[in-house]
């Protein structure tokens, strides 16, 4: 038996559309598997990934199959959410599965199993890539207003600081028509002082990572009110030294004068590919080009945020097609492993270079960056770690959508 979609009368798309405006979040993973049923689907499953990105969690209703959780880097589920595309899986004499990425935008919240009956015709499968987009989206908005997928993506408990940064932060993905953002930061969660935030507006894209002084909750609520400064000054139309000024107001008016905040703030003009940043007393940015680290040209830094002292000054740098930048804190390159070997520049150009080779979307490349970071240190991380990475005109956008 080959499962084909149902007439549009009973389209279970539609249908769940309409079930969706007063679905509870509680209810999603019943709501998912009635409806794929109508689909012609056996059974239906939703995962969410966890914080850290190491695992699939199943949403679990009535109705619902019992699955276990599964591990991101050693499952069929896993594999359809580092690819960003579907997978299918078969075992003798029992139904088989096909497993779609669930993408918010471009960012991956977890895979969607569907139990099938038998092969797939491509109907099924083009209904089944529309239906998936459906769950993700409900997915998000049921987030919104509830804290039952929250609770169930965390696999260990948030400090105060880790819960307050996870919702300062924007998408870790975002993938347009000329440019990829993608970000990450650890430890996931007991994350303090770092941060990162981007916004694209038309044709430009403004980008920051910043790095408070101190740990835990200090920490966080001096980036919070960093980050703040940065959005508001970035949405009144400030150039990048008036953005910088107005943060250093902020950190200096607000916290004592032993507090403050490193940070790379950038933009990037996507009809020219000129790139211009300023500097307050941050790591340097790094350019990938063709496989190559490139150091951008020696640009003279300001003093950190708060201790801010006249005009920061504007660097720039023009960006080829396929450029990749990124910026990061401290707590990646000055990462030590058990014999006091640094991380280094050098191994996180080779790590972004070799994903690349190895096919790997971008958020799989900071997913897999951030792991080796994690690793080199022996999975305790003597500082925050965050990092975030813009491609321009790469083609790597149409990679990450289902």
């Amino acid at each position: 038996m080959t499962p084909s979609p149902l007439p549009s009368d009973q389209d279970p798309v539609r249908a769940l559309v309409r079930a969706s405006h007063h679905l509870p979040a509680d209810d999603l993973g019943a709501a998912v598997a009635r409806h794929a049923r109508a689909l012609g689907a056996l059974d239906a499953v939703v995962y969410l990934a966890d914080y850290a990105q190491h695992e699939l969690v199943p949403v679990r209703g009535e109705g619902v199959p019992d699955r276990p959780v599964l591990t991101i880097d050693g499952s069929v589920g896993g594999r359809a959410f580092r690819r960003v595309a579907p997978v299918r899986s078969t075992a003798d004499g029992a139904p088989g599965a096909v497993w779609l990425p669930l993408l918010d935008g471009a960012q991956r919240i977890g895979v969607l199993e569907l139990v099938v009956p038998g092969a797939l015709s491509p109907a099924f499968e083009d209904e089944a890539r529309s239906f998936a987009s459906l769950v993700a989206e409900l997915t998000v908005t049921r987030d919104a207003y509830s804290d039952v997928l929250r609770r169930l993506r965390r696999r260990r408990p948030l400090t105060l600081a880790a819960e307050i940064q996870w919702e300062l932060l924007p998408p870790l993905t975002y993938a347009g028509g000329r440019v990829v953002i993608t970000g990450a930061l650890e430890p996931t969660y007991r994350i303090g002082g770092d941060t990162f935030d981007y916004a694209v507006n038309g044709s430009l894209v403004d980008f920051a990572v910043l790095d408070a002084v101190g740990h835990g909750l200090p920490a966080a609520l001096l980036s919070t009110a960093a980050v703040g400064a940065y959005r508001h000054a970035r949405r009144t139309g400030h150039d990048l030294p008036a953005v910088a000024a107005a943060m250093d107001a902020v950190v200096a008016g607000e916290f004592s004068g032993s507090r403050f905040a490193t940070a790379a703030i950038a933009r990037l003009d996507l009809d020219t590919g000129v790139l211009r940043w300023v500097n307050c007393g941050h790591p340097d940015p790094l350019l990938v080009r063709e496989g190559v680290l490139l150091r951008p040209p020696v640009c003279r830094p300001a003093r950190p945020l708060g201790l801010l002292a006249g005009e920061p000054e504007v660097c720039e740098a023009q960006l080829r097609p396929a450029d990749r930048v990124i910026l990061y804190t401290d707590g990646i390159v000055e990462a030590r492993s058990p014999d006091g070997v640094f991380f280094g520049e050098e191994r996180l150009a080779d790590l972004v270079v070799r994903a690349e080779l190895a096919g790997d979307p971008p958020p799989e490349t900071m997913r897999r960056l951030m792991g080796s970071v994690m690793e080199h240190q022996a999975g305790q991380l003597q500082d925050d770690a965050s990092i975030v990475m813009v491609e321009w005109r790469t083609g790597a956008e149409d990679r990450l959508r289902l």
